[in-house]
């Protein structure tokens, strides 16, 4: 078996070890969030780190009513950086060593302004110039491919949101003691079933789309496959999508949709809309119709608040990506071209 598939299948118990772990260090990035001096929010990452802050984004504005942008680390490098008047600044990244997200943490601090920083190395760079420090809690990862360091980084930014909504925890308890059981679950049956994904072999393109919240889920999702099998994917929302890019949903190529509960997901109706130019088309939904729609349906369960469905939706598209790895012959632990640290300026 290899560190990878170890790794998704540990994702479960990751999250079980930092149910309880987490919630001082998210306590303090809520208090430093909750200043009167910090009307919004900007996050620096890069890769996979990067889709944590989409769902931070969606996640804090939705339930925080916080506005959040995702930060441009090159601007931050010169000799006029931004101004970060009334801002926050949170960096996600599972090393901690990236010198132009510190630089983006660095600028908010000489310009007198709170920064977390989400981190699985306590000991990085990085948290000498955050105020908070969230760890992640996810153990070493030796697979290059992330997958259980982003499920701790939603976890991460899951346990700040509700300790920045109105009731707190209180509405949740629950739902943070079956999370780890619903990862659970949907990481075996993905992974016993991954020879599903085999027909996604050798098409040309895969054009993944989403909304709200599991925008996040569709980036990873093309992420992954991209890193793992060479497989050119891409990522959209479906307005996105339509306003050009759908040029490129050809049929040789694959449509891959996330669809779970929330405000204007894509519906059957979007799905036979979209493949009319698409050759294979995968569904990761809660709606059965939806499923069965697809080429290749997978069925998340249904009734998951929306701050968890991204957390089990991304199950499919890492059993995806580690299968289409799998078949293209290559390395799934160290994939062509990357390395599990990358020092980016």
């Amino acid at each position: 078996m290899s560190q990878l598939e170890q790794e998704i299948r540990g994702q479960s118990s990751v999250l079980a070890g930092r149910a309880e772990a987490g919630w001082g260090s998210a306590s303090e990035a809520a208090r430093l969030l909750r200043r009167e001096d910090v009307d919004h929010l900007v996050i620096a990452a890069r890769g996979t780190s990067d889709n944590a802050a989409r769902y931070a984004q969606y996640l804090l504005g939705l339930e925080a009513r916080l506005p959040v942008g995702l930060a441009a680390p090159w601007l931050y490098g010169g000799p006029q950086p931004p101004r970060l008047s009334r801002a926050a600044v949170l960096a996600i990244s599972q090393s901690g060593r990236s010198p132009d997200i510190r630089t983006v943490l660095a600028t908010a601090q000489a310009q007198g302004r709170p920064t977390i920083a989400i981190t699985n190395d306590a000991s990085s760079p990085m948290v000498d110039a955050a105020d908070v420090v969230v760890p992640m809690l996810a153990g070493a990862e030796q697979s290059v491919a992330a997958t259980k360091t982003y499920l701790a980084s939603l976890h991460a930014v899951a346990q700040i949101s509700a300790c920045l909504a109105p009731r707190g925890r209180a509405d949740r308890d629950q739902w943070w003691e079956r999370l780890p059981h619903l990862v659970s679950a949907a990481v075996d049956e993905q992974l016993s079933r991954r020879a599903r994904f085999d027909p996604l072999n050798g098409v040309q393109l895969i054009t993944a789309v989403g909304r709200g919240l599991q925008l996040s889920t569709v980036h990873e999702t093309a992420l992954k496959i991209r890193e793992l099998s060479g497989i050119p994917a891409e990522a959209f929302s479906v307005p996105d999508l339509v306003h050009g890019p759908i040029a490129g949903v050809r049929t040789t190529g694959a449509l891959w949709v996330v669809s779970t509960k929330a405000r204007e997901q894509p519906d059957v109706a979007t799905l036979r809309g979209l493949r009319q130019g698409a050759g294979l088309t995968v569904a990761v939904a809660d709606v059965p119709e939806l499923v069965d729609a697809a080429d290749i349906g997978v069925t998340v369960p249904a009734g998951l608040p929306e701050w968890i469905a991204p957390m089990v939706a991304v199950i499919a598209g890492q059993a995806a990506a580690l299968r289409l790895g799998e078949l293209s012959g290559g390395d799934v632990d160290h994939p062509h071209g990357l390395h599990k640290v990358t020092l980016t300026r």
